[in-house]
């Protein structure tokens, strides 16, 4: 199986390959006469669509107008019916076959696999391997999304896009996280169940999305849990208080997305089609 804030105690909780985007260094094409303004033109007006979908890796601008004249582009919800629309990048949400793609040159999103041993934090001033240190000058302003305790390993995403980062880890969203962990003992048939129908902690009730036994040997059992909460240490903490007590524990998936076959300590930038499907599911 295979990041905690200045507290290393403080668990996993906030709030990948994931899925193929569009090329981002695809060849774009070269200036089209009807891009270019005229004389009258109006700059607060916007650009044209098909330059902003070229320019964001979609296809070249030829290919993007037959995608508009085919119906698959909708600007803010609406299909493009016309040609040659002009749409503020900074502003308007764009998607391609029903997908929100990111636009704006200024965002970016990460997937890291936090190594175990590693504190989830830019920075520690007490010079423990945090995350600032694996990131280091990859992207202006970046921040993790929620926390992942020291010895906590697997999915933490990293974003410069503020709104973006607070609706992943704002529990009224509800976002998914998926953990797999490794457990001494053996799983009661009924506990599933059983955590899906909540159980009493100190700190309150708390219920699992889901819960399924993934391998059982030699007494020890790994089991995938799934939920949405945000306490400190829920995981842990869930899976001690019903006699299954925690070796290693792994997130494997932020909503949709998957940490997959990433190695420990490896960074990604998330494609256009990833980030769409996360914007879409916070309302972005």
């Amino acid at each position: 199986m295979n990041g905690a804030p200045d507290d290393p105690t403080q668990d996993d909780d906030s709030t990948t390959g994931g899925g193929e985007g569009w090329s981002e260094d695809m060849e774009l094409a070269p200036a089209h006469p009807g891009d270019r303004p005229g004389p009258d033109s109006d700059d607060r007006d916007g650009e044209r669509l098909q330059k902003v979908l070229a320019r964001a890796g979609v296809g070249s601008r030829r290919v993007c107008e037959d995608m508009i004249e085919a119906g698959r582009i909708s600007v803010n919800g609406a299909v493009v019916q016309v040609q040659g629309m002009r749409v503020d990048p900074a502003r308007d949400r764009i998607a391609v076959d029903g997908v929100r793609i990111e636009i704006r040159d200024d965002r970016v999103t990460y997937a890291m696999n936090k190594p175990p041993g590693v504190i989830t934090a830019m920075s520690d001033d007490r010079a423990r391997a945090c995350v600032g240190d694996m990131v280091g000058d990859l992207a202006k302003g970046l921040v993790h999304v929620g926390r992942l305790d020291q010895d906590t390993e697997g999915l933490l995403l990293l974003t410069n896009d503020g709104e973006l980062a607070h609706r992943l880890a704002h529990p009224s969203y509800e976002v998914r996280k998926t953990y797999l962990a490794q457990v001494s003992g053996s799983v009661p048939r009924d506990l599933a169940r059983r955590l899906r129908a909540g159980v009493e902690l100190e700190d309150g009730p708390v219920k699992v999305d889901s819960f399924r036994v993934v391998d059982t040997h030699a007494g020890q059992s790994v089991v995938e849990v799934v939920l949405h909460e945000g306490r400190k240490h829920i995981v842990r903490r869930l899976l001690a208080h019903v006699g299954l007590p925690v070796s290693r524990l792994t997130r494997t998936a932020v909503g949709p997305i998957q940490l997959q076959r990433m190695r420990s300590g490896s960074i990604r930038r998330l494609s256009k089609e990833e980030l769409g499907t996360l914007q879409e599911l916070v309302g972005l």
